[in-house]
């Protein structure tokens, strides 16, 4: 089992280089000239998804030997989901691609591949045993279709903000560039987030605290971050240790929360920082890069990637998702933040393709509309998942 978990690390290891460097492959194929979206793929470009396709098969490799050593289908904690995810945007990637054989959607989707798996290398990696309410094959159908639904909406998004970054006038400070900023600098936290997050694991830091549970229990939680927030009535055992600035309620997981206060913080100095570097915004940074794709086979990809996605999500997230609450809670519905979140996601979905297709909301609206949808797949991921307490909130 030690060999099997130590081979599937290596392979995720493997993987993760990979992606990074058919990124840069990607950007050396968008940085010829005269390459447009529609022509044939130089080499830069078949090399960079040659690549990405070995780096996917690398991953494909992590998964099925990590599920060998485990026992199960490695989706069960917040590390195993958040690399499955981000393999499923890899392979919507892959997939696109050969249908539009459109590069600078590689040197845009790698990235965030990238970054997620990153993110999700920042939480614990130990395989452990199932609880008895996930012991069911409907773990793998349910939590694998969900992550595929999100990776092919993922590509949405991606073709959205690629659409955003080449048409929104960057000479002119307006609204749209202020709120397109916001998405830059959400992404840039992110990065923020798995700096600060190495730097403290290097240093090996280690907070201790004892604290009130919400069944009024007395417990100990170890912070890996310097406490910002500390838990519910929380006291600190570990001497020469940052105290709290403020103690959480017990519905509120103040260690997870403690995470994402910390990437903001970490995302507003690296941002200032790059502004202040180059003096640009960051989308006008990266708007070179998009100058000769076509917007208008942006918009489609973005469309078109909600028409499968939709779907895919629905049966995993919802319809699936009924059935083994039946089977393990005797209910189909039950109001948890997840299950709230998973509604939510469906219903803004269901909306995006109702404007799209009756109220012709094409071009930037559309591209707007795919942002925001990530925007709540995320929110979803990282707030529902690591703030709010709930029977799905990942160990």
């Amino acid at each position: 089992m030690s060999d099997l978990a130590g081979v599937s690390s290596t392979l995720l290891y493997a993987a993760f280089l990979l992606y990074l460097v058919a990124t840069f492959l990607f950007g050396g194929s968008i940085r010829q000239k005269g390459l447009r979206d529609g022509e044939v793929v130089n080499r830069w470009g078949r090399l960079g998804i040659i690549v990405t396709i070995v780096g996917f098969a690398a991953q494909l490799g992590y998964f099925f030997t990590r599920w060998a050593a485990a026992g199960h289908a490695p989706v069960s904690n917040l590390f195993e989901f958040t690399t499955f995810f981000g393999m499923m945007i890899v392979g919507s990637f892959i997939l696109i691609f050969f249908i539009y054989k459109t590069v600078v959607l590689g040197l845009f989707a790698l990235p965030i591949a990238v970054i997620i798996i990153a993110y999700a290398s920042m939480f614990p990696r130990e395989i452990s045993p199932l609880i008895p309410a996930l012991q069911s094959d409907w773990l793998h159908i349910h939590v694998t279709t969900a992550a595929a639904g999100q990776g092919i909406l993922a590509i949405s998004f991606i073709a959205g903000i690629i659409y955003l970054i080449k048409n929104i006038d960057q000479s002119v400070s307006t609204k749209k560039t202020k709120w397109l900023e916001a998405v830059m600098f959400f992404i840039v936290s992110v990065v923020a987030f798995i700096l600060i997050t190495s730097g403290f694991a290097l240093a090996d830091y280690k907070a201790e605290f004892e604290y009130v549970n919400k069944e009024d229990a007395a417990a100990q939680q170890e912070f890996t971050l310097p406490a910002l927030v500390g838990p519910n009535e929380g006291t600190l055992l570990t001497a020469e240790k940052m105290e709290p600035l403020a103690d959480m309620p017990a519905f509120i997981n103040a260690k997870k929360l403690n995470t994402v206060l910390w990437s903001l913080a970490g995302g507003i100095i690296l941002y200032v920082l790059i502004r202040l570097i180059t003096r640009k915004r960051v989308a006008a940074l990266l708007q070179p890069l998009v100058r000769n794709v076509s917007s208008d086979l942006l918009d489609e990809i973005s469309y078109r990637s909600v028409l499968i996605g939709f779907p895919v999500f629905t049966l995993g997230a919802l319809i699936f998702a009924m059935i083994w609450a039946q089977i393990a809670w005797t209910r189909f519905w039950g109001w948890d933040p997840k299950e709230v979140w998973a509604l939510i996601t469906f219903l803004f979905y269901a909306a995006f393709l109702h404007l799209r297709l009756s109220k012709g909301w094409h071009g930037e609206r559309s591209a707007w509309l795919a942002v925001i949808g990530f925007g709540i797949i995320m929110f979803n991921l990282v707030a529902v998942n690591l703030v709010i307490a709930g029977l799905h909130s990942y160990a």
